[in-house]
């Protein structure tokens, strides 16, 4: 399928859709397409006053003090005045530029936190990143550089050509007759020059995915020796890269300046040979040659830098293609409907999934026919093989991902007709793997929400068994903590995600294999803790260790996505099926045991 962005159509609509959110600005603008018009009415009288100087006074060598001191007097004062008008009228330009930038990042940022689980699923995060930063970046460099070149250049060839006509009409048609040429070079550099930068952007993406996957993941690369690889892999994608440039740095050498050049020579050879053949049958005024001369030099001017500029205008127009493919994404976090905000609240905390299927893909069902109820107060626990659905249940609940089959209820109600806002608010989530802001524990502990005080942070750290640590350190509740919490332990990482949630106080908790990375130690600290935490709070907890939840009110045990077993602990263990073997093998009771709870359900 044909990228919108290298068609001329496709082109235009992405210049259109940019220049849309010039929409809040009109005012500025029009200050400085004012200021612009000053100044080019400046650059365009410079050469008509020396036009005027040498043909009637210096030609004739008459120079009366008076008028000489008015004509000089008045080209200095416009020189001076367009370099002051000149100050702020680029000055707004870049101003409005920024302005529009800012706007437009918060825009894909805002875009980006919208998004649902799907998008991130198969984008790398480095592909995102380059999306967010550099390819808005572009776009700045076309609004700060490249359109303030395009209008003062629009305005001052406007202003050249009505002189022209003004000194000499025949000659100034003939000037008139280059434009189609120039413009033929402009639509041949844009056809061949946005298929390079198309390929450079991509390059320049999956570059910073891989450097974001390669820092992410550095003790893993240098744990297993795996430096040469990805030097290779960050190698043949950087070589990619540059063969894309090369190429286009090709077309820049051949088709800007040097063509351009080119056809300004052949200009001024034009210019110089009407006034040369005229010369021979009436006496040339040395101003007006003067004047039109200038003028070439002056026309050529705003030409070549526009299309220098070109360069930078299709590198922008390639990143705003890319911007906008993300703004217009619509895997969007599932959607809620039929919400009511005066009778959408969670008051008990039931959960009741009934027949819920889901695929990740739309293809391959991860999840078939769940169904089960979690009355409040309760803990279900969900056990099974990786792979078996465990998580998937969980990220239902939870709202980032929308199921394809079935209902799931909140205290008898469709879990889509409460606003995220309130789910968010009654879901305490702790994951195996806690993430950490950079910034203070407190920070870390209170989100930056301002409902919750200190004392509160204290106290739901204390509660679960997290101020001991805390208080030993230098800064206490203020220590920092660096991007991932780097510095501190897993367990300790563990028990702040333990706080984070409690300090909430929600009413369904969600445990995703939270005790997997603490400690022995740790682990029999925060037992307790977990125990007063389910009191009164609706729990779903994944885990692979059953002696953390063998007092759970009822155990789900899947497998390739379904329900096969269902109880209490002890009931499972009458069953003496998947979940018994599971407990066997995992307190060393019997031999033999692995092979028959790989296999599952024969």
């Amino acid at each position: 399928m044909e990228n919108t962005s290298m068609t001329k159509n496709g082109q235009r609509d992405i210049f259109f859709r940019l220049m849309r959110y010039t929409k809040p600005h009109k005012k500025k603008i029009l200050t400085a397409f004012l200021l612009l018009l000053v100044t080019t009415i400046g650059d365009v009288l410079g050469p008509i006053i020396i036009k005027v100087f040498i043909d009637d006074y210096l030609t004739p060598r008459i120079f009366p003090y008076g008028p000489l001191v008015a004509l000089a007097s008045a080209y200095i004062c416009i020189q001076i005045g367009n370099v002051l008008i000149s100050y702020f009228q680029l000055l707004k330009f870049q101003e409005i530029a920024l302005m529009i930038i800012q706007q437009l990042r918060v825009e894909v940022f805002t875009k980006v936190q919208s998004l649902g689980m799907r998008y991130f699923d198969r984008t790398p995060a480095g592909s995102i990143v380059s999306r967010v930063t550099n390819d808005t970046e572009a776009i700045k460099d076309m609004f700060v550089s490249v359109m303030v070149s395009f209008i003062q250049g629009a305005f001052l060839l406007t202003g050249i050509f009505i002189a022209m006509f003004i000194l000499n009409p025949v000659l100034a048609l003939f000037c008139l007759a280059i434009l189609p040429l120039i413009f033929y070079i402009m639509v041949l550099y844009r056809k061949y020059s946005s298929v390079f930068y198309q390929d450079m952007r991509e390059r320049l993406s999956q570059l910073n995915a891989k450097l974001s996957e390669s820092l992410q993941g550095m003790s893993i690369i240098q744990a297993f020796r795996q430096e040469k690889r990805l030097r290779e892999e960050f190698g043949e994608i950087n070589e990619k890269h540059y063969a894309a440039g090369l190429k286009n740095i090709k077309v820049d050498g051949l088709l800007l300046r040097p063509a351009i050049d080119l056809i300004y020579v052949a200009a001024l050879i034009m210019v110089l040979s009407y006034f040369g053949v005229t010369s021979f049958s009436e006496p040339i005024e040395i101003g007006v040659l003067y004047a039109f001369v200038n003028y070439l030099d002056r026309f050529f001017e705003p030409v070549n830098q526009i299309m220098m500029r070109l360069s930078m205008f299709q590198q922008a127009i390639v990143a705003s293609s890319r911007v906008f493919s993300l703004l217009d994404e619509e895997d969007i976090c599932p959607s809620q409907s039929g919400v009511d905000e005066s009778q959408s609240e969670i008051k008990d905390g039931q959960i009741t999934f009934k027949d819920v299927s889901f695929s990740y893909d739309g293809q391959k069902e991860v999840l078939k026919n769940i169904s089960f109820t979690a009355n409040p107060g309760e803990t279900v626990a969900l056990v099974g093989h990786t792979g078996s659905g465990k998580s998937s249940i969980i990220n239902l609940l939870m709202r980032f991902y929308e199921f394809s089959k079935g209902e799931i209820l909140l205290d008898g109600k469709s879990i889509k007709s409460y606003p995220i806002s309130e789910l968010r608010e009654k879901m305490g989530l702790v994951l195996q793997d806690p993430f950490l802001f950079y910034g203070t524990i407190e920070d870390n502990i209170k989100l930056h929400n301002e409902n919750l005080t200190m004392e509160n942070v204290m106290e739901a750290a204390k509660f679960v068994q997290a101020n001991g640590f805390i208080e030993q350190l230098e800064d206490g509740y203020s220590s920092k903590v660096v991007e991932r919490g780097a510095t501190l332990s897993s367990g300790q990482r563990q028990l702040i995600a333990f706080a984070r949630t409690i300090a909430t106080e929600p009413k369904i908790l969600i445990l995703d294999e939270a005790t997997a990375n603490i400690d022995t130690e740790t682990e029999e600290l925060i037992q307790e803790a977990l125990f007063k935490m389910r009191k009164g709070r609706t729990t779903i907890a994944i885990a692979h260790r059953l002696s953390t939840i063998q007092d759970a009110d009822l155990i789900l045990v899947l497998h390739k996505g379904e329900v096969v077993e269902r109880g209490t602990h002890q009931e499972l263990i009458t069953q003496k099926g998947i979940y018994h073997k599971m407990f066997l093998l995992q307190n060393g009771l019997v031999e033999g045991v692995e092979e028959e709870v790989s296999k599952g359900i024969s």
